[in-house]
């Protein structure tokens, strides 16, 4: 018998903060009985379950048999194991067991019928009138309170596992329902790059690829990243975070712009060399809606509170246009462009500069000729008015400067 005050205690304690469900520790609580019971007082083969009531904290066992005919198991006469085996040694000296005919194969491949296990349809009536094969029936089972100590252990074994499960599936579905958003945590500890977050009811992996190049973190310091990938292995649950994600940058704003949050600004592409530089094209589906002057905020607060949460990340904003010269023209700001020529079998956008744009145009480096071909998909070939061309850049990022003589 069990004390009902303290198990339900316990049942709540579980539910609230690890957010298992009590159904789910019952259950677990039901079959560790069940094995007890098994392995200290039933027959080899035996099914048995146990019902746990929690109004009065007794205990049910039962034995569990399933309905079967000569269709679904082997009934194995007297003096007929011997002859069933010859196959198998014959096969071991070289003759197949194809030679047994069809119908002897389909009969050897039935489990063989366990009176512990099984039951007659012909008993199974005599019990119940409308049995069925593959139904089971329960048989009551004398109940038992003393249990021996490998018994009792193999129970707290079975409890401690069942637990785990329903925890690891309750952690699943929390966190694989929050992927794709920001979530917060504390520092635990850095292994080979890999930073290790607390996420309250999980651990998370901020891998060093994802890491903002030139941050640090402290144990025990608050940290903001994007829950971007759940995996379940045989070894646990997997939180990926990143904080260089472009969809991190993109959470970011929803955070700070509640026009962005409801949908009005929406996030055409963006292209981030994270800790570095990034640009963004928006675009408003309501037409009294600014999507650059939503997102930078009065006096560029909301933009200043997105580049501070990134380490100083610079952020260019710029408005998505389905007329590819204008989007590009807008892609390679702070420049000024004089000219876009478009080739559309190669994909490829040639931009004239004026010789005071063309440092503008190109960016230290490269960096913002090669985000504006990453935000367009477009190859950029930049040249100056006079024709010759000073960089290039792909959608993939490589780019190519040149000289002017």
């Amino acid at each position: 018998m069990f004390d009902l005050k303290v198990m339900n205690s316990v049942l709540s304690e579980l539910e609230e903060e690890r957010g298992i469900p009590r159904a789910k520790v019952i259950e677990a609580i039901e079959a560790a009985l069940a094995t007890a019971y098994k392995k200290e007082y039933a027959k080899k083969g035996q099914v048995i379950r146990a019902h746990l009531d929690l109004d009065s904290g007794k205990t049910e066992f039962v034995q569990v048999k399933e309905v079967v005919d000569d269709t679904t198991v082997r009934f194995v006469e007297e003096g007929e194991e011997e002859v069933k085996k010859e196959p198998a040694a014959h096969a071991a000296k070289g003759n197949p067991l194809s030679e047994l005919s069809a119908d002897e194969s389909a009969v050897a491949e039935l489990p063989r019928f366990n009176p512990e296990q099984h039951i007659t349809l012909a008993d199974a009536k005599l019990i119940k009138r409308d049995a069925s094969v593959g139904e089971e029936l329960v048989f009551p089972l004398e109940a038992k309170d003393d249990y021996g100590r490998i018994a009792a252990q193999t129970a707290k074994q079975v409890i401690i596992q069942k637990i785990r499960e329903a925890e690891k599936v309750s952690v699943v579905a929390e966190y694989g329902a929050r992927q794709g958003e920001i979530v917060s945590g504390t520092v635990q500890r850095m292994e080979r790059g890999n930073l290790y977050v607390d996420l309250g009811r999980a651990t998370g992996i901020l891998p060093y690829e994802e890491q903002i190049p030139g941050e640090r973190y402290r144990q025990g310091e608050r940290i903001r990243a994007l829950l971007y990938q759940v995996e379940e292995s045989p070894r646990g649950i997997y939180l990926r975070l990143s904080r260089a994600h472009p969809n991190f940058l993109a959470k970011l704003f929803e955070m700070e712009a509640p026009e962005a949050a409801h949908g009005t600004v929406v996030f055409k592409a963006i292209a981030r060399e994270a800790g570095s530089r990034s640009k963004v094209a928006v675009a408003s589906t309501d037409p009294h809606v600014d999507p650059v002057g939503s997102l930078v905020g009065q006096r560029g607060v909301r933009v200043s509170t997105v580049t501070s949460e990134l380490g100083g990340e610079k952020i260019d904003i710029v408005e998505w246009s389905e007329d590819i010269k204008h989007f590009i023209e807008e892609a390679l700001s702070p420049a000024r462009v004089a000219e876009v020529s478009l080739d559309e079998a190669e994909h490829k956008a040639t931009i004239k500069v004026a010789e005071d744009q063309q440092s503008l145009a190109i960016g230290r480096g490269g960096q913002n000729v090669r985000l504006a071909a990453k935000l367009t998909g477009w190859r950029i070939d930049i040249q100056s008015v006079k024709g010759e061309t000073v960089a290039e850049a792909t959608q993939t990022g490589e780019t190519k400067e040149g000289t002017l003589e």
